[in-house]
């Protein structure tokens, strides 16, 4: 009798796959598996939060974290546009943590980043032997090959989205992702709170950080993105500062980019930017070869794409699809945080963006 895969030992049941199909979500472990194969034109798609939730629950439901094999002991639901992800360069994930759970130690060749959906300061990822507590729309990058555990010390389930260039570097450039798990379930913390922002946000220590594991054994012509937490209460508070004083982008409206704090400049990855964006009234249509995804952090409105119009409240997910004309229309005031694959574009001067002739 064959041996059946750890994975194929995971049942969910019928009412759970139903919900995910549904909802165009799969589990990650049913994705990581997957990549690397086909490519597909990624189309505008909106995930709105409700179904996401009802997908997490069943998920949490029927699969224990401690059940899931390894390599994907991470409870993720997945929005699927693309082969395996909700574009053929940017990979999101919704992760949940449930009280007293802990996501194993690990680090991979993978730029990735967790935003903070509903969290508190118990809820903590440990990069680079610093804890980072994770409040409500903290941005905390996790650099290439930098350990990484998360841990739920309260009582309440924390959930987060997480975001990496996987497609691009599986799927896109049909290369590997090096993968490794930490010897330990959670890496030791060697570092006090509060460590990695004070070498990087106020001073700069004369001796090479490098030596400090940044950013292992990955090189290239960028300054690696060192492990940080952007708290949000200091992100709007400078977009607020900036729509008191500032005219809005007219395509944009209010936005600040989050900037690799090593070099202080955007993007924050070299293959993935990021912004926090303030509208108050309708944006401009445009375009560009880039791909956009959006989480609204707060508000609703509509985002027009082409020749669809997207209705999106709070928590929900949408793309929109390089070349395609679109603009905002916010119900009032309305944030939202952008991620886009601009860096890719920029780095070969192949980036393009303009507003339609007629």
């Amino acid at each position: 009798m064959a041996q059946q895969e750890p994975e194929e030992l995971l049942e969910m049941s019928s009412d759970t796959r139903s919900i995910l199909e549904e909802h165009d979500l799969r589990p990650l472990w049913e994705v990581e598996d997957e990549m690397g194969t086909v490519l597909d034109d990624p189309e505008a798609d909106i995930w709105k939060w409700e179904d996401i939730k009802e997908s997490i629950d069943a998920i949490e439901r029927d699969v224990p974290i401690a059940d899931l094999p390894p390599g994907f002991q991470r409870r993720v639901a997945v929005p699927i546009n693309t082969a395996n992800a909700i574009s053929n360069t940017i990979y999101v994930g919704i992760q949940t943590v449930s009280p007293g759970e802990t996501a194993p130690s690990h680090r991979h060749g993978a730029n990735a980043l967790r935003f903070t959906i509903d969290g508190h300061e118990d809820m903590k990822t440990v990069v680079a032997g610093e804890e980072f507590p994770m409040k409500d729309n903290d941005l905390i990058t996790t650099p290439q090959w930098e350990w990484h555990d998360h841990v739920n010390e309260s009582d309440e389930t924390a959930a987060w989205l997480d975001v990496l260039d996987l497609p691009l570097v599986l799927d896109s450039l049909n290369a590997k992702n090096t993968f490794e798990y930490h010897e330990l379930e959670r890496q030791p913390v060697t570092k006090s709170q509060g460590y990695w922002a004070s070498q990087y946000g106020r001073g700069r220590a004369q001796e090479d950080l490098k030596e400090d594991g940044i950013p292992g054994p990955f090189e290239g012509n960028q300054e690696p993105t060192p492990p940080y937490r952007f708290q949000w209460e200091e992100m709007v508070e400078s977009l607020h500062q900036r729509a008191d004083n500032n005219d809005p982008n007219p395509n944009d409206g209010y936005s600040l980019s989050y900037v690799n704090p090593a070099s202080g400049e955007p993007p924050l990855f070299p293959t993935m930017s990021f912004r926090a964006q303030l509208m108050q009234e309708d944006t401009d249509p445009h375009f560009h070869n880039m791909t956009e995804v959006f989480f609204v952090i707060d508000g609703e409105g509509i985002t027009h794409i082409g020749d669809e119009a997207f209705e999106w409240g709070e928590w929900d997910i949408f793309i929109v699809p390089p070349d395609e004309i679109h603009h905002h229309e916010p119900d009032g005031e309305a944030t939202l945080l952008a991620m886009t694959d601009r860096p890719v574009f920029e780095a070969f001067n192949l980036y393009a963006e303009a507003e339609p002739s007629s």
